[in-house]
């Protein structure tokens, strides 16, 4: 697992650091939750980068993979490109009716199905890796003059 653990000039701790900080922070049943999901991801994806964004953990491999928010009533996991990814084990259950993202609520007292959540961990990065990188603008080739 990789992460972006460079100090921004601020003084700022680590990603990694940050969402270890959350974890333990939050305690009870959401920081054991949240704190399952980053090992399931980071099983799934031993090159995850773990960053820190909008002041939530985010894991990403070729582009963001998805993010951990912590609510009252649950942890969300939410892909960045989830509604491009088949889900056969029916995860997604939140953030359904939009045209890029998904979601799964992890509610208190709620099971993670460990090996359908790796798969779609994994399902995300090979969508992320097959996307071409993004090159500079093309150019309109000229058109010749025929005499």
């Amino acid at each position: 697992m990789k992460n972006s653990d460079s100090k921004d000039g601020k003084g700022e701790d680590s990603p990694s650091r940050l969402i270890d900080a959350r974890i333990k922070d939050l305690g009870g049943w959401r920081g054991e939750t949240l704190a399952r999901i980053r090992a399931l991801i980071r099983e799934a994806d031993p090159e995850i980068i773990e960053e820190w964004k909008w002041g939530i953990p985010v894991w990403s491999h070729a582009g963001i993979i998805c993010t951990g928010e912590t609510y009252k009533a649950a942890v969300k996991t939410t892909f960045a490109k989830g509604a491009l990814l088949e889900d056969p084990s029916k995860l997604f259950n939140s953030s359904l009716e939009g045209n890029v993202r998904r979601a799964i609520d992890f509610p208190e007292g709620g099971r993670i199905n460990e090996k359908a959540f790796k798969v779609l961990i994994r399902a995300a990065v090979a969508l992320n890796e097959s996307k071409p990188t993004k090159a500079g603008p093309t150019r309109a080739k000229k058109k010749s003059k025929s005499a």
